[in-house]
């Protein structure tokens, strides 16, 4: 790039959902930006009409707000370089097309599907494939094999035709990728790419191209699965005379499912049970939902920091990197060239080492607001940061946090039979009134006081502690778990607890 400033762009279809995968690809480009003090354009590239689905621009804008990846230039923003919808770019690129042809670079292709289809039939039958190439294009219905009156004559009258690129023969491309170093392509192992579309359409091909040029991209970094476009897109910079502008090319490792073999899919989250989705999709024609991240109950921020280590690594043990950390330590350099492994139970455990970060405040807001509102219950503030910093290091999700901590807020009306079978003997209920008589008589409720005076009862008793401790604690959850008992009855308060021994006794 002459002006040497970043500048790069994703650039996704709006044919569905964002993938997890797409946003590794935008998480990636935007790292890159930022740690070079560039720009991170978001593209919509509309140009297949037919796959358009409504809805999904607007959920790729979603999804990357969510992940807080800003965006610099773009379809949801602005800029100087717009507009950023390739259907609304439409005008510029037969220009392009026709620069091509002028120069012998491209050529009309009058074949209709049927034709070609009869052709694929044809090279079947004889056990072999027909690509549409520098082998074949001479015998078929193109510019190439009819006289210029032939062609004039069919454009007039108005036939279907698409502009076709026309690949050399026989060339040896060396060319150079960020992340694979040198890559070797042969000419003759490519074929004749559809750049445009009669429709008045540019094809993938040719709108990329065109539109990073004139957006002045600096780095095209995108999928693998692009990686086999790469010698088309170069020799598209080249024989448009803009090669000393071109990109520099780098191309990311697959995600790869975490069982067998092959592309991480959406039918691996289906069977295996976690989203491939960053937010919840529902699909305009058929109303199927699709799982995401974000209502699945994870932090943005874990789920940005376990996408970047599939396919990068800091060369370090630091596994927890907020955007900032991780917009100085990425680098080309560090991303792998082989498919990285997604593994679900390592995205929990990234959960919880935020979650465990988090303030019992924080936690105890978020609880408030995505689990007791939704149940209907009001709780104070104070108490639900309490009681979630009990037991926070328990769970993955703030969604789980209710099991551990439900009989803070509800007071067990059924008991667990199991438990109960246990810890309530014939001398617990009398132990319990015992007990609920001395609780009685305590004005200073607080743990470390209760806990004293207990213990000194139990002490004079000369019983075992399980023996009191058992009931008691069935009494307050209604099973045999929770954090501290005397932790418990202070949050619980004097009347909450008494009234509950009461209860246990009637009801066990």
């Amino acid at each position: 790039m002459s002006d040497n400033k970043v500048r790069v762009r994703f650039a996704p279809s709006p044919t569905g959902p964002l993938h997890m995968g797409g946003v590794r690809t935008a998480l990636f480009n935007y790292l890159f930006a930022r740690k070079h003090g560039g720009d991170f354009l978001l593209r919509i590239e509309d140009t297949d009409q037919t796959r358009y689905v409504p809805g999904a621009e607007d959920y790729i804008a979603e999804a990357l707000k969510w992940c807080g990846i800003t965006i610099d230039e773009g379809a949801t923003v602005g800029g100087e370089y717009g507009p950023y919808r390739q259907s609304e770019r439409k005008p510029l690129y037969r220009e392009y097309a026709e620069k091509l042809i002028a120069s012998g670079d491209a050529y009309y292709a009058f074949d209709t599907a049927e034709e070609l289809d009869a052709i694929r039939n044809q090279y079947e039958a004889e056990k072999k494939t027909f690509t549409y190439n520098p082998e074949t294009r001479g015998n078929l219905n193109n510019s190439l094999a009819l006289s210029a009156e032939e062609v004039q004559a069919k454009i007039e009258a108005g036939e279907a035709y698409v502009v076709r690129f026309k690949m050399p023969v026989n060339e040896e491309l060396h060319l150079n990728d960020e992340i694979r170093k040198h890559v070797v392509f042969n000419s003759s192992a490519l074929d004749d790419k559809v750049l445009f579309k009669s429709d008045g359409m540019p094809t993938y091909h040719l709108a990329n191209v065109v539109d990073d040029y004139l957006m002045k991209i600096s780095h095209v970094i995108r999928g693998e699965e692009w990686l086999p476009s790469m010698p088309l897109h170069v020799l598209l910079y080249r024989k448009l005379g803009w090669e000393a502008d071109m990109p520099k090319f780098a191309h990311l490792p697959l995600i790869l499912k975490p069982v067998g073999k092959g592309k991480l899919s959406k039918r691996d989250g289906d069977k295996l049970g976690f989203p491939v989705f960053p937010l919840l999709w529902t699909d305009p024609k058929t109303q199927d939902i699709s799982s995401g991240y974000r209502e699945d109950g994870y932090f943005p921020e874990a789920f940005v920091n376990m996408l970047a280590f599939l396919g990068w690594n800091p060369g370090t043990e630091q596994e927890i990197f907020s955007m900032e950390e991780l917009s100085q330590a990425f680098s080309l350099e560090r991303v792998g060239k082989s498919g990285s492994k997604f593994d679900p139970d390592k995205t929990k455990w990234f959960n919880r080492q935020y979650l465990m970060s988090k303030s019992d405040d924080e936690i105890g807001q978020l609880f408030n607001r995505e689990v007791l509102a939704k149940k209907g219950i009001e709780a104070d503030q104070n108490k639900a940061s309490r009681v979630c910093g009990m037991v926070k290091d328990r769970v993955d999700f703030i969604s789980e946090l209710w099991e551990h901590v439900n009989f803070f807020f509800e007071a067990p009306k059924e008991f667990d039979a199991k438990t109960a079978k246990k810890a309530w003997k014939e001398d617990a209920p009398e132990l319990m009134q015992e007990l609920k008589t001395i609780l009685s008589d305590i004005s200073d409720f607080s743990s470390a006081n209760t806990e004293a005076i207990v213990k000194e009862w139990i002490t004079a008793k000369e019983i075992g502690f399980g023996k009191v401790m058992n009931p008691f604690r069935l009494a307050m959850v209604g099973a045999g778990k929770g954090p501290h008992m005397f932790d418990i009855i202070e949050l619980l308060g004097k009347e909450e607890t008494l009234s509950r021994i009461d209860y246990a006794c009637e009801n066990l």
